[in-house]
């Protein structure tokens, strides 16, 4: 059974989202505040994380950006703030998804779903899958590793599935709506800003390489870049 953490300052949304989420076979912990979050992230196995942004002690993106300091673990943002600005920087910090309220619990269960079943693509399929390389980039979906020569690069599910869907298919060019069927799911509400702001933040991990992983195809969408050499 998954586990899931809620962490919002207002009782009701907790009891909305615990409800929506135990209904769908979920383990669910709550936490009230940053600072509650992060000690129960510290002490318990979660697979999950439902944040929100506004909260007292720490708020949500502060919490965010001391998650992507130690883990991958799949985050989605949960905010009354509807600004555009606020969901890119969001996902900016690392976060892999991102609902406004009010909200529909049906569809916040469907895209915790999504992002853990991210999690499942990446997982041990066989103890024989070899890994994928390109040049001195190598994808090991098994360990859920991604290195550059001997540098390893820590990135978060929903990076290492965009980049994994890509490394698959050396030269194919996919469009972005292709990119969410392949990454997030058939039919998942995802913007093509959400997309090239996780393109973005990836491209960001390699910068000190001198490599681009993702090759733009303006007017499409994306493919993997040029080996390096």
């Amino acid at each position: 059974m998954s586990a899931v953490l809620v962490v919002d300052d207002d009782r009701h949304i907790r009891e909305v989202v615990r409800f929506a989420l135990e209904r769908a076979g979920y383990r669910v912990l709550e936490a009230a505040d940053g600072r509650e979050a992060l000690a129960v992230f510290a002490r318990e196995a979660i697979d999950a994380v439902v944040l929100d942004v506004v909260m007292p002690e720490e708020d949500g993106l502060e919490v965010c950006r001391k998650l992507r300091a130690t883990s991958t673990v799949p985050v989605l943002f949960l905010s009354s703030r509807d600004d555009e600005l606020d969901r890119i920087l969001g996902l900016e910090l690392g976060a892999d998804d991102y609902v406004t309220k009010p909200f529909s619990p049906r569809e916040l269960t469907a895209r915790v779903k999504a992002m853990l079943r991210r999690v499942q693509m990446v997982a041990p399929a066989s103890p024989t899958r070899p890994p994928l390389q390109h040049g001195p980039l190598r994808l090991d979906a098994d360990q859920h590793r991604c290195t550059f020569g001997d540098v390893e690069v820590v990135l978060t599910v929903t990076e290492f599935n965009l980049l994994l869907t890509l490394l698959g298919a050396p030269g194919k060019a996919f469009s972005r709506d292709a990119l969410v069927d392949r990454v997030w799911g058939p039919g998942h509400a995802i913007t093509d800003r959400t997309i090239d702001t996780h393109v973005r933040r990836m491209r960001k991990k390699f910068a000190d390489f001198g490599y681009d992983p993702v090759e733009t195809i303006y007017g499409l969408g994306y493919r993997l870049g040029a080996a390096p050499p």
